[in-house]
């Protein structure tokens, strides 16, 4: 924001590339990088990504889609993810109200990350010993 000498405020919005240059374009790599992962990879984040890769889904889809998530949590990532720009909801004047959400073009951009993790992931199941992942999450439940 600016104030030439009539009094008059100009505002200045950036370009999305100036604003990516501004978060990470002097910044050590690391960090950029740290700054996305920590956008992604929050508790049922990418979960709730994955479920959301070929579509809208509404809140009852994406709980019976996520085996083992609780309510709050779903309730509580979703914000995180709207707020940041990575999952839109739809409110429609239904009776009862109808929500979905959906990802938007910035994280329907990560949508090949996820798959090519995935085939990483099933290429190397058993070097990687995936069985034991899941069974230490049934161990300890997340919270």
């Amino acid at each position: 924001m600016e104030m030439n000498t009539n009094g008059v405020v100009t505002i200045k919005t950036r370009t999305k590339a100036e604003e990516s240059l501004a978060l990470c374009g002097d910044a050590h790599p690391v960090l950029c990088m740290r700054a996305a992962l920590r956008l992604i990879t929050g508790k049922w984040k990418a979960e709730i990504m994955w479920s959301l890769k070929d579509g809208k889904r509404r809140f009852g889809e994406l709980m019976r889609g996520i085996p083992g998530i609780t309510q709050h949590m779903l309730t509580a990532q979703l914000r995180d993810m709207e707020r940041h720009g990575l999952v839109a909801r739809t409110i429609y004047a239904e009776v009862p109200p109808r929500v979905e959400y959906e990802l938007t073009p910035v994280a329907y951009d990560l949508k090949p990350v996820f798959e090519a993790l995935n085939g990483w992931a099933e290429q190397h199941a058993a070097t990687l010993r995936l069985g034991e992942v899941d069974e230490q999450d049934e161990e300890s439940p997340r919270r």
